[in-house]
């Protein structure tokens, strides 16, 4: 399965989306700063119910903060309340 070719949807589960999200921080240079939604393409996102880009944004920081966090650092939130990332 190839993470570029793997269609989102409204029922794509979270276990599937987490990984994908992981995936994408190798296209990423050092120094770059994102947030979780960067990570997808904007109609993706559109596509992922408000409860499960919650919960999808709770996994990622825990992964960001254990065993990511070799790779990513976690920054401050933006006004909007969403956690801001930078890659090492």
């Amino acid at each position: 399965m190839t993470n570029k070719h793997m269609t989102i949807t409204a029922t794509t589960p979270l276990t599937e989306l987490i990984p994908m999200a992981q995936s994408k921080i190798s296209c990423l240079e050092s120094g770059e700063e994102f947030l979780v939604k960067d990570l997808f393409l904007g109609y993706e996102w559109g596509r992922i119910p408000k409860g499960i880009r919650t919960k999808l944004g709770s996994a990622f920081f825990a992964f960001a903060q254990n065993a990511g966090n070799k790779e990513l650092e976690v920054l401050n939130k933006t006004p909007q309340n969403q956690q801001r990332y930078r890659k090492r």
